[in-house]
């Protein structure tokens, strides 16, 4: 069983639902509290072990990169007046860890990950959704990398939501359960509620095998008319290990408004440093 090293990071929406924050900014680098998503995210990988984090960019996405480069800059300018760069430190990384690649065309989330192909190489790999921002200890990534160690094949990390939200998600048929582990025997992408194998869905982070690449490569169109990554992670079951892992933490959707704002609203609570004045301004509401 070859070790998760690499992780794949689909960044290059436009993030409309957020216009016009969005329009000259990543929606990635949207913050909350004072880490954009991105931070979140590859905090995350490399507390789960990753030692490469790929993004799949588009235009306009340069900030991105520039976040976790060196700003010489910025730099002088808080040692020359006597400030700490302790916060800087979460942005270092050795040179190479992070690639970029684009995403020419908005084609699908199976598109992005293809995107990625050469960069992955034959070797499994985790894809990390920053809009989902996951909230535990240890991280997301990290209790799915622990359920691959003892598995293999392929993760994914599964929540219940409402019958009524099926058509948000992809779905699994579930299979033997085992504590937090679920085996995963079919995939559907947005089934209508009364079509619905389950109501465990698949959220935002991913263990691939290799494999998937191929599949990915036939770019065959599904729902949406987009390249779903769904349609070939469900062509793997049968022919490698498939499971599903129910994270242990929070989830927060900070694809859409309300979700992003509750996110900041929970991290802050989090926070000795702000949570005594967040927690006051609420109590006066």
């Amino acid at each position: 069983m070859k070790p998760v090293r690499k992780a794949v990071f689909p960044v290059a929406g436009l993030g409309t639902r957020f216009l016009p924050a969005t329009k000259a900014i990543p929606k990635e680098m949207l913050t909350v509290v004072d880490r954009p998503l991105i931070q979140y995210a590859v905090d995350e990988a490399r507390e789960a072990g990753i030692e490469q984090m790929i993004f799949v960019t588009g235009r306009g996405k340069g900030a991105l990169e520039d976040h976790f480069d060196i700003a010489y800059e910025l730099e002088a300018v808080m040692k020359g007046r006597g400030k700490s760069l302790d916060p800087l430190e979460i942005t270092r990384f050795p040179p190479g860890a992070i690639q970029s690649v684009r995403q020419q065309e908005p084609l699908g989330l199976g598109h992005a990950v293809w995107c990625a192909r050469d960069l992955v190489g034959d070797e499994p790999f985790a894809v990390l959704l920053p809009d989902d921002l996951m909230v535990g200890s240890p991280g997301c990534l990290a209790q799915m990398v622990q359920a691959y160690e003892k598995v293999g094949g392929n993760v994914v990390c599964v929540q219940e939501v409402p019958r009524e939200r099926t058509a948000s998600y992809g779905i699994i048929t579930p299979g033997a359960r085992d504590g937090r582990l679920t085996e995963v025997r079919g995939l559907v992408e947005k089934p209508k509620p009364e079509e619905a194998p389950s109501t465990l869905s698949v959220v935002g982070r991913y263990i691939l095998q290799p494999e998937i690449m191929s599949l990915l490569d036939r770019h065959e169109k599904g729902a949406g008319g987009e390249i779903q990554l769904t349609d070939s992670m469900a062509a793997l079951i049968g022919t490698q290990p498939f499971h599903g892992v129910a994270f242990d933490g929070e989830r927060h959707d900070c694809g859409d408004k309300t979700g992003f704002v509750v996110a900041n609203i929970a991290l802050a609570l989090r926070r000795d440093d702000v949570a005594p004045a967040v927690r006051a301004f609420i109590a006066g509401l």
